[in-house]
């Protein structure tokens, strides 16, 4: 187990790497994004280059994240059932939901995205608008962020598997809606009495 441990935390790593760094792509998208409204108002010249260009920076972000915010354990879930249950049963659900439903879906996007994106590149697809971009590097984006989403999806399952058996401490333990907002609301009060 601790080999598996130690391939953990190097997908942990390099996820977080990796998030962390694409978050500028979205300061990337907004400047383009305003760089491309100031000429086309200011000299009236246009290019659906620009806007495919802020698509793509957007779509790199959301995609190359995914596996991080998975990592962080930011995914949506229904906390309102999820909070019923033992932090055991919650371990447990954590478990069978990577398996039974992420691995599936992350190994299928991966299993057929390959293909895609050869096809994509070997034929130099352009996008259908005047004057856009070529396709393969969005549709590659989409494969390596399913891929590391699968990876991420890996380490999950290890370090679940740690945790039930006491291997490791939770890195993430469940707080619910509620007792969040009841260590905020403390902590803004300790914060005001100072």
């Amino acid at each position: 187990m601790a080999g598996l441990l130690a391939l953990s935390r190097a997908i942990d790593r390099a996820n977080e790497l990796i998030g962390k760094s694409v978050s500028w792509l979205i300061l990337l998208a907004i400047l383009v994004s305003a760089a491309n409204a100031v000429i086309r108002k200011i000299f009236d010249i246009s290019s659906n280059a620009w806007l495919e260009l802020q698509w793509y920076l957007f779509g790199a972000a959301f995609m190359l994240a995914a596996a991080y915010t998975l990592k962080q354990n930011e995914h949506i879930r229904i906390d309102i059932v999820y909070g019923l249950f033992s932090r055991r049963v919650q371990h447990w659900i954590d478990l069978l939901g990577h398996i039974l439903f992420l691995m599936p879906f992350v190994t299928l996007m991966v299993i057929y995205f390959v293909p895609y994106v050869s096809l994509s590149f070997r034929s130099g697809e352009m996008s259908n608008n005047s004057g856009g971009l070529i396709i393969w590097p969005a549709k590659a984006i989409l494969l390596v962020g399913f891929f590391l989403l699968a990876l991420q999806g890996i380490s999950e399952i290890i370090k679940k598997i740690a945790i039930m058996r006491g291997m490791m401490d939770d890195p993430n333990p469940f707080i619910s809606a509620h007792e969040q907002a009841e260590l905020e609301a403390k902590a803004l009060a300790d914060e005001v009495r100072s």
